[in-house]
């Protein structure tokens, strides 16, 4: 009403109107605080003599962009460095799922992420985390997470939800812990995040639809997200770093013609290379809009959406009085590119320059050491032994796993390896190479061998990971069982982290001293080291677009097909261990 100044006032912009679907020009934003007071076309009547004004000569003015589904962990950084990446992008808001450090510390890990989050100049609810570990009786994590702690977790600020239930036959198996922790979260009036990561879109799929989540990120198909839509799931379309699910789902929308304010765009996992190179939700916003969606559409997807879906849009997800005034201002919606953002009434970034002070958050010592190894490894920790009875020049039958390009599914292959000295051995003219899980929680000597194709070593090598989803303990994958070895015995020197082994030496690494998933550094740093790894991969012969994620995917023993534990090889499928040979 004019009656007391603005602190702001953005005069002559293009409104994007995500709650009307329309773009108004010639329009004002008022900011008293931090929050927005007027949206029309003329907020001079709120204009003082100390009132800061920012000319938006004609650029459109939308909401901060929301990233409704998301892991920081997979940025290899700390929520501070990810919110130092992401920010000057036009993110101002994130719904994080930290079911990465819960694995490794459990609750406290948790709350360390829930703690960092409230320091931000942005927006970051925490979702607690729902399956650790993500398949009980499959794999061992570092820690365990029931009803209890979920009950406890739900009385925390900063909680938005439950984080997505992979355990998806546990719901429609009725599975008393896993009903129990989705109870407390319904019981919280909080949002149950979904993952139902099979094909079939039967019986399961409707009982895992009536046990409560209410949106699910796992679709890789147009039947997937028409289906979850029409059981009253919102969709989530994902653009990560390695998980190209957005251009097949978005004909839901784009070709089959459904209502877009039930979907949802999200990234969940992205690099640190690409936060710092290619962007974060600005670039799934240009990517979806390059998938046929009407630039208005896809900005709806990733601001009033997930607002609404999560309940907050009293506060973000759209301009308009009482919000957040989480602005972005840019010059093309569809090829968005933020040139000034507004976090709560403050200016955040421009040019792609962060502007504000962001906090300094430490972790304690004991989760900076989590590497724990019963011993050095050898390259005969790295061996297969034949079937008894096998001869020296036979083959065995093994079941590998199949990397696929680009997605997060693995296909379950088998193919006959060659026997000597009684064991199993690779094959690198069927494009076979080993891979093993170290246990690293415990310091239990546990190791898993197995075999996988698709990763195109062609030299001997070995490339090691802490990053390992869900639990979390060592990956390593190699042409070479002595290399592999050198490979996990450096990672634990390091604490954590990524890297590669060729020829006797370590040749690059990222190091991730925090819980073996992050660094202390900023993220263009850890974006350099990791790039170097990568560029170790390819020199290794790997083609594969971002390789590091698809390894980290080789232990997540909730997505098909065929994964490999701290407890066997594991055929998702049936929920079941097999044989590595037979």
């Amino acid at each position: 009403m004019g009656r007391l100044p603005a602190d702001l006032v953005i005069r002559g912009g293009r409104w994007a109107c995500v709650q009307t679907g329309e773009v108004i020009p010639d329009t004002d934003i008022a900011i008293l605080g931090s929050r927005i007071a007027f949206i029309g076309p003329d907020a001079s009547h709120t204009l003082g003599t100390e009132t800061r004004v920012i000319e938006a000569a004609g650029r459109y003015l939308t909401p901060g962009l929301l990233d409704a589904h998301m892991h920081v962990e997979s940025g290899m950084v700390t929520v501070t460095e990810f919110v130092r990446a992401v920010t000057p992008r036009g993110t101002t808001g994130m719904f994080v799922d930290p079911h990465e450090i819960a694995n490794v510390f459990g609750l406290k890990g948790v709350r360390l992420m829930v703690d960092e989050a409230a320091l931000q100049p942005i927006n970051v609810w925490v979702q607690m985390p729902s399956c650790v570990p993500s398949a009980p009786g499959l794999e061992t994590p570092g820690a365990q997470i029931g009803p209890d702690e979920v009950r406890e977790a739900m009385t925390w600020p900063g909680i938005i939800g439950l984080g997505e239930v992979m355990n998806f036959p546990a719901v429609y198996g009725a599975d008393a812990a896993m009903h129990a922790e989705i109870a407390e979260t319904l019981r919280a009036g909080r949002v149950v995040g979904g993952h139902y990561a099979s094909p079939d879109l039967g019986i399961a799929f409707h009982g895992y639809a009536a046990g409560g989540p209410a949106d699910d990120h796992e679709g890789t198909r147009a039947e997937d997200a028409i289906l979850r839509a029409r059981q009253g799931l919102r969709p989530m379309l994902r653009l990560g770093s390695a998980w190209y699910d957005v251009a097949t789902q978005v004909k839901a929308i784009t070709e089959a013609g459904l209502d877009p304010r039930r979907f949802i765009l999200c990234t969940d996992d992205s690099h640190a290379g690409t936060l710092v190179n290619e962007g974060h939700m600005d670039r799934v916003l240009r990517h979806a809009v390059a998938q046929g969606l009407a630039p208005l559409t896809a900005l709806q997807m990733m601001t009033l959406n997930p607002a609404e879906h999560f309940g907050v849009s009293r506060d973000v997800g759209l301009l308009a009085p009482g919000r957040y005034a989480d602005i972005v201002l840019t010059r093309d919606l569809a090829d968005f590119r933020a040139e000034l953002v507004i976090a709560a009434g403050r200016v955040v970034a421009e040019d792609g320059r962060l502007l504000c002070e962001l906090p300094d958050f430490s972790y304690p010592s004991e989760v900076r050491h989590s590497i724990h190894l019963e011993r050095q490894m050898v390259g005969a920790d790295f061996t297969v032994p034949a079937p008894a009875g096998r001869a020296d020049g036979s083959t065995a039958m093994a079941h590998v796993i199949g990397v696929i390009e680009n997605q997060a599914p693995t296909r379950h292959l088998t193919a006959e390896l060659p026997v000597r000295d009684g064991a199993v051995w690779s094959d690198p003219a069927q494009g076979i190479c080993k891979v093993a899980l170290v246990e690293r929680h415990a310091g239990t000597g546990r190791v898993q061998v197995g075999f996988v194709q698709g990763f195109g070593f062609d030299v001997p090598c070995a490339i090691a990971s802490s990053v390992a989803h869900d639990s979390h303990h060592i990956l390593v994958v190699g042409t070479d069982e002595a290399l592999m070895a050198q490979a996990v015995n450096a990672l634990a020197d390091c604490d954590g982290g990524m890297l590669v082994a060729r020829d006797g030496v370590v040749r690059a690494q990222v190091e991730l001293p925090i819980a073996g998933l992050m660094s202390n550094e900023p993220a263009p740093i850890v974006a350099a080291k990791a790039e170097a790894v990568l560029a170790e991969y390819r020199a290794c012969g790997c083609q594969l677009h971002n390789a590091n994620m698809q390894l980290s995917l080789l232990a997540l023993v909730v997505i098909p097909e065929l994964r490999i534990s701290d407890l066997g090889l594991v055929d998702v499928r049936q929920f079941r261990r097999i044989d590595v040979v037979s």
